[in-house]
Parts: structure tokens; C-alpha cells; sequence
């Protein structure tokens, strides 16, 4: 067993070894045996060297598995992950806690399957799979609990604790952090003590008792006094000042006590990690501190203190706090008015943001937020700036380059945050065959919205170039009269949708249209973006006509995410699955087996119904056939966190990952799939990340397009609606968005389905052609 553990660790340290870019400093002799090696690590963590330390732990578990010392080994392995993790590598890490995992099997080890447990557990939170983490975590509970290890159960508590925060279990959470401030306490452990206490602090904060926070946080940084001076010391006392600086919105009558101690706790953590030379704690203690002075308005010093801290995460090679300082000197700058030096520096920020693996981004926005609330700012503030100096060109071949630069940088950030939401690199290789949607017909105008806090921009491409309109609205008030239009869109007993309706188009569409007409625009795209991507467009009102009546529509996740060729309609071949029976507690769609019916005369096909609808069948049928369009008429949900987004299958939920391994084989066909309709899935309204996964399944699944539903319709006007598009879809003459707009047209003209709840939450999504 110990052979096959030691061989699997020797392939582990050389695929670590192949992908690791070793810092050019480090060529210091390898101490003789592995303890000195061990030791080294510790120091160089200590001083926020991750890397140097990750280099040395490797070399301690190389060598303590040499000597057989495996007990040590384990100990390496852990440590090792930790550097792993603070360097945002959590693939890594888990592969590495794997291997300690195996070596620690035996009731002598209990101790350190604890250890790994929890740390896994983290690892596997990280990389987005919330779930399993949580089962990991209540695993390692239940043996710390039965070999009495109270320390083990407090770490794990702390774990579980910020895990429940993420997921906005607040009062779970603030059980966990008190059962690990009692173990912690009880086994005099005063490092967790105190780390539980801040954790405490911040899930108080989120669950509205702000006076709880500060009293907590005023108890762990006198307990922090105790604390020896370390690398944890120096992070404790950051979490403190965050906190203390987060407060401050929240107790305005403590506005000034809640400053100074931020400051302090800032410049106490300053203070260790100058004494330790730990330039990454640095960094982030003097970047926080200027951000302090940013808030008081003292912009000056704030940039002193933001370019000091830029010079420390340099010094170590630190870019996920070096994008950070980038973005907060951007800021600053552009405060002083100095718009072009604030370019560079925002520029700069997402430039050093980019390389960063995408598990760093993803991990520490579960810690703080959303991926757009944790990011997005960055690339709309640049984007703000890039419009500014756009509007101040007197030449005009500039200005549109800047209105350009202004639409990839969104662009950039949509491929980002659409990567993040799905969990794998799947964008990036769409983002490989990119053509200008805009020149690919004259008749078609390319809308891109872009959301800024105190007005609506509106870049649209027409085949002549890209013109921009400026709509004075807030984000606050567009967003809201998008909330009220999408809940009453669908309460189809009433007309009061109309009055939003009318707003909108007031602010989306009025001010395009006299350059639509001039340009002979019949198609509109639309790349919506935030609380747009909840809403279709088709039932916006002119005050006497919806968009549909004068426009056929469609919508795309991002410019650079579409395959712009047309369908070739010579050889279809269509799969048709669907349940009309109720499963696994989903109520019944009796009209699917008409819909199925309707469309296999049209277009042939094998169909899958109900007991047939297995995924295997499914995924059998699509290996063996040169499939170009599927049809999914069944149950399905997206939701904000894509490990809950599926389509519903006879005997299982068909997840993403699933519907993409099944649907992927089509990229290496010369025949891609053109075309995926899911006739009866839904999105939470107000819920803007499941409107992302809806409007990204297509990229997803490596089809060309997709027919979609925003939210759950009329079983029989749904059925009605989709045979219409497939009739229209016969005529070579029509893309699939003229067709769609017909069958849109057809079925308002029924007095039953006259409302837009019932016709308009089809989308077309990526290619329209």
C-alpha cells in the first residue's frame, strides 16, 4: 500500500514540478535532510512566500518518503496544500490532500484525517462544490468527535462556519463560530480564538446586529494583544480593520471609533509583517490603510500608502493583491481628475487580474459576494473612464476606438463572469472563432448595454460602425422598473406590465430609433447584461406596438461568444426527447406528446417520450447519429449556483456538466449541433445569476443557438409557439429569429394567449442567422 501511495506521490511531485513557474531568487542549496528542508518552508510561508515554501514542502515529503518517516511525510503534504491553497491553486491542493489522505489510513492517524478532512473540505468549497464540502466537513466532525479532539472540532467549526456565511445561512453560521470560540477558548488556542471571533463579527454584521459585530471585534483585538507577533497575527489584525471599516455604514455614531480602530489594526499588521519582511501582509495592510484615507477623502496620502503596497505585492510577485493596489490607484487618480493616468492604471489592474487562475477569482468571491460584486466594478469603472476620454476626442477615428476599447472591456468581463458561473474553460475556447456580429448583415443592429451607477449606456453596432447614446437613468432605477416588469409579465390576468413596458422602451429603444430606420435595421441583438438578462425584450411597448412587432430579436451572453455562420438547413437531423408524464415530483406536461408529434412531421427524427427519455438513450442516440438539432421538452431550472441548473430526465436530473459532455462531441463533428431547444425550463425572477446560466447554455453546450423560456409557460401555448418556429424554420428564406418572431406574431393572435406572459419568455439565444 505504502508503494502505490509513494509512486502516486512521485507522479504528483513531477505533474506539480511540470506547471510550476519557479521564482528566478530562489537558488539556495537544498538543506541536508528533510526536517531543515520542512523548516525552511515554515520560514518562507511565514514571510508570505508561497511560492518558496511550496517549493520546499514538496522537497520535505519527496525526502520524508525516501526515509519512510511517513507520518512527516503527511505533515509536508499538508503544509504543502496550504501554500497551494494561499497561492489560489486549489486543483493542486486537493490532489495533494488526496495522496495525505491515503497515506493516513489507520486508527493511528486519526489526528491527521481530521486535519486532512478539513482542509479538504476547503479546498472543495473553493472550487465551487458547496455542497460536498459541507458533507466533508460534518464527516470530519463526526470522527474528531469520537476521538475527543476538541481542537480538531473548533478548526472544523471555524471551517463550517465561513462555508454557511457564503450560502447566507447566517444563523447556522453564527452557531458554528460560537461552538469553535468555546473549543477554542477551552483548549487555550487563542490564534482560532480569535480568528472565530472575527468570523463571528462578520456574520453578525450580515444578519443586521451591527452592535453584536463591533463588541466582537473589540474582543478579538484585545485578545490579538496576547497573540505573538506572526504571518497569522498580521492577517487577524487585517480582518479586524476590513470589519471595523465595514461597520462604519452601518453605526454612523460610531463612524469615528470604527475608523480609528481600523487604522490601527491596519498599521499593528503593517508594523509584524515589516518585522517578519512578509511583503504580501504588507501589502494588503497598506493598501487597506490607504483605502482608509481614500473614504476620508484624503486622496493625496492615499495614493502614498496604495503605492507603497503596489511596490510590496511586486516585491513578491503577488498579483492577486497587486491587481488590487492597480485598481485602487486607478480610482484615485481618476478622482484627481488625471482621467488618462487612470486609464493606465485601471488597465493595468485587469491586465495583472487575467492571468490569475480562474479557482483564485471564484474562491474569493464565494468569500465576498458574488463574482460580479467582487470584480465587476474594476471593469466598469474602466469602461466609465474609457467613455469619459471617448466623449473629450475631437477625432473621430479615436473616439471610436474608445468606444470599442469601452465595449471589449465589458466583453472581457462577461467571458470571465460566465466562465466563473459554469466552472471550466469551456468560454475561452468559444472566445477562439470570433467575427463582428454587426458586419454580418446590414439589416441587423447589435445592442449592447452597458450599466454604469448614474446612467444607461447604449453602444450599438450597425453595419456602418458603432454609434453610442447616453440614457440619464440610475442602475438603482432601471433595475427596479425591471424587477416590477418581470413579476408583472407574468401575472397574465392584468395589462399593468404595460406601464414598465413603455419605460423601457423609452430608455432601451426611443433613443435608437430614428438612426434604425435610417440604417434599414428588421434585427435586433441584444447583448443584455446584470438585471437585463432577467427580462425579454420582445413586449417592450412603443405605446401602440410590442419590439416583436416591428423587429425580430435575439440575444447573446457576449460579442465574442457567437458563431455567426448560418444554419444549413439541406441536412437536418433532429433528436426529440421530452416527459409529459409527471416524474420525480414535476407535475405533468400533457401537451408535450403533440409538440413531439408536431415537429417529427415536419422533421423526421427519433423521438425520446417519458419511460424512453433516459439519459443514457439520450446520450446512446447522439453518438450514433449525426444530430443537428435537439428538442427538450421537459422540467428544467436554472439557478444561481450552476450545481442546482438542470433539465429533467426520465430517470435523472440532466445537469450542465452532463449536457455539455453529451452535447460537446458535436465540436469535433464536421456537423455542429445548430440548434438546442429547452421548451419548458424557468429562471427565478429578480435572480439575475440564473438568467446568466439560461442565457450561457448554449456556449455551454457547444451549440451554435438555442431556443429557451425565461420562465415556465401555458403547457399549451408553449406547444403551439415551438411547432409555429419549426414550420417557420422550413423556409430557407428566414433565420431562426424571423421565424421565432412569426410564431411569436401567430400565437398573440389567439384571444387566449394575447398577454406577453404567455408568448414572450422565448428567447433566441447566440446565433439568430
Amino acid at each position: 500500500m505504502l508503494r502505490s501511495h509513494a509512486t502516486y506521490l512521485f507522479l504528483l511531485l513531477i505533474a506539480l514540478f511540470s506547471s510550476w513557474n519557479m521564482p528566478t531568487a530562489v537558488t539556495a542549496a537544498e538543506p541536508a535532510d528533510p526536517a531543515s528542508t520542512f523548516a525552511q518552508g515554515v520560514a518562507y510561508f511565514q514571510q508570505g512566500s508561497f511560492e518558496q515554501a511550496a517549493m520546499s514542502w514538496m522537497d520535505a515529503a519527496r525526502q520524508f518518503e525516501q526515509k519512510g518517516q511517513v507520518n512527516e511525510q503527511i505533515d509536508a503534504l499538508i503544509h504543502l496544500s496550504e501554500a497551494f491553497q494561499s497561492l489560489g491553486h486549489y486543483t493542486k491542493a486537493a490532489t495533494t490532500l488526496d495522496v495525505a489522505l491515503g497515506l493516513s489510513a489507520g486508527p493511528d492517524r486519526v489526528r491527521e484525517r481530521v486535519i486532512i478532512l478539513g482542509q479538504l473540505a476547503h479546498t472543495v468549497f473553493a472550487l465551487g462544490q458547496s455542497d460536498d464540502a459541507l458533507k466533508q466537513i460534518d464527516e470530519a466532525l463526526t470522527l474528531a468527535r469520537t476521538e475527543g479532539q476538541a481542537f480538531g472540532m473548533a478548526s472544523l467549526f471555524n471551517e463550517q462556519g465561513r462555508m454557511l456565511i457564503s450560502q447566507k445561512r447566517l444563523p447556522e453560521a453564527i452557531t458554528s463560530f460560537s461552538e469553535a470560540v468555546r473549543l477554542a477558548r477551552e483548549t487555550d488556542k487563542l490564534l482560532l480564538l480569535v480568528t472565530a471571533t472575527v468570523n463571528a463579527a462578520t456574520a453578525h454584521l450580515r444578519d443586521g446586529n451591527p452592535k453584536k459585530a463591533q463588541d466582537l471585534l473589540n474582543q478579538a483585538f484585545e485578545e490579538s494583544r496576547s497573540l505573538h507577533a506572526s504571518h497569522d497575527k498580521a492577517y487577524v489584525l487585517i480582518s479586524i480593520g476590513v470589519a471595523s471599516n465595514d461597520l462604519r455604514s452601518h453605526l454612523p455614531l460610531r463612524h469615528e471609533a470604527l475608523l480609528r480602530r481600523a487604522a490601527e489594526s491596519f498599521q499593528a499588521a503593517d508594523a509584524i509583517a515589516s518585522r517578519l519582511n512578509d511583503q504580501r501582509a504588507r501589502s494588503y495592510a497598506l493598501g487597506h490603510l490607504g483605502h482608509l484615507y481614500e473614504l476620508s477623502n484624503r486622496t493625496a496620502d492615499a495614493l502614498i500608502l496604495t503605492r507603497q503596497a503596489l511596490h510590496a505585492a511586486q516585491q513578491v510577485n503577488a498579483p492577486e493583491s497587486l491587481y488590487r493596489w492597480e485598481w485602487q490607484i486607478g480610482r484615485l487618480l481618476k478622482t484627481e481628475g488625471k482621467i488618462e493616468d487612470a486609464r493606465l492604471a485601471y488597465r493595468r489592474a485587469v491586465a495583472t487580474l487575467q492571468p490569475i487562475r480562474h479557482e483564485f477569482i471564484a474562491a474569493s468571491s464565494r468569500e465576498q459576494g458574488s463574482f460580479r460584486e467582487s470584480v465587476g466594478p474594476l471593469f466598469f469603472e474602466l469602461t466609465d473612464v474609457l467613455l469619459h476620454l471617448s466623449a473629450s476626442q475631437q477625432n473621430p477615428d479615436e473616439r471610436d476606438a474608445l468606444l470599442v476599447q469601452a465595449r471589449n472591456t465589458v466583453e472581457e468581463f462577461k467571458s470571465a463572469e460566465l466562465q466563473d458561473y459554469f466552472r471550466d474553460d469551456c468560454v475561452q475556447e468559444t472566445r477562439a472563432h470570433i467575427t463582428p456580429l454587426e458586419t454580418v448583415s446590414k439589416a441587423t443592429a447589435v445592442v449592447y448595454p452597458i450599466i454604469l451607477p448614474d446612467r444607461l449606456e447604449l453602444l450599438v453596432g450597425f453595419a456602418s460602425g458603432l454609434k453610442r447614446f447616453s440614457v440619464p437613468v440610475s442602475a438603482e432605477q432601471l433595475t427596479k422598473e425591471i424587477r416590477t416588469f418581470r413579476h408583472l409579465l407574468e401575472k397574465r390576468t392584468t395589462h399593468q406590465y404595460l406601464h414598465p413596458a413603455r419605460q423601457l422602451y423609452d430608455w432601451i429603444i426611443r433613443p435608437l430609433e430614428r438612426d434604425l430606420k435610417t440604417n434599414g435595421v428588421h434585427t435586433l441583438v441584444f447583448v443584455p447584461d446584470g438585471p437585463l438578462r432577467t427580462i425579454p425584450m420582445a413586449p417592450l411597448h412603443d405605446g401602440t406596438n410590442f419590439l416583436i412587432a416591428k423587429y425580430a430579436l435575439a440575444t447573446t451572453p457576449g460579442l465574442t461568444l457567437t458563431d455567426p455562420r448560418p444554419m444549413n438547413r439541406e441536412n437536418l437531423s433532429l433528436l426529440s426527447v421530452g416527459l409529459s408524464e409527471s416524474v420525480q415530483g414535476f407535475p405533468s406536461l400533457p401537451n408535450v406528446e403533440d409538440e413531439l408529434g408536431n415537429i417529427q412531421k415536419l422533421f423526421g427524427g427519433q423521438v425520446l417520450m417519458n419511460d424512453q427519455f433516459l439519459v443514457a438513450s439520450m446520450e446512446r442516440q447522439m453518438q450514433e447519429e449525426p444530430i443537428t438539432i435537439v428538442h427538450i421538452a421537459s422540467h428544467g431550472e436554472f439557478n444561481s449556483d450552476v450545481e442546482n441548473s438542470f433539465l429533467l430526465a426520465f430517470d435523472e436530473k440532466l445537469t450542465m456538466d452532463k449536457l455539455d459532455r453529451m452535447i460537446g462531441l458535436f465540436q469535433f463533428r464536421e456537423s455542429p449541433l445548430d440548434l438546442l431547444t429547452l421548451s419548458a425550463c424557468q429562471t427565478a425572477a429578480g435572480d439575475d445569476r440564473a438568467a446568466l446560466g439560461l442565457a450561457g447554455v448554449a456556449v455551454k453546450a457547444g451549440a451554435r443557438s438555442a431556443l429557451a423560456t425565461l420562465w415556465f409557460i401555458n403547457d399549451v401555448a408553449s406547444s403551439t409557439l415551438v411547432s409555429e418556429f419549426y414550420t417557420q424554420l422550413q423556409d430557407p428564406t428566414l433565420t431562426k429569429a424571423v421565424a421565432l418572431q412569426r410564431a411569436q406574431l401567430d400565437v398573440m393572435q389567439d384571444p387566449t394567449y394575447t398577454h406577453p406572459g404567455y408568448w414572450s419568455p422565448f428567447l433566441l439565444i447566440n446565433n439568430w442567422l
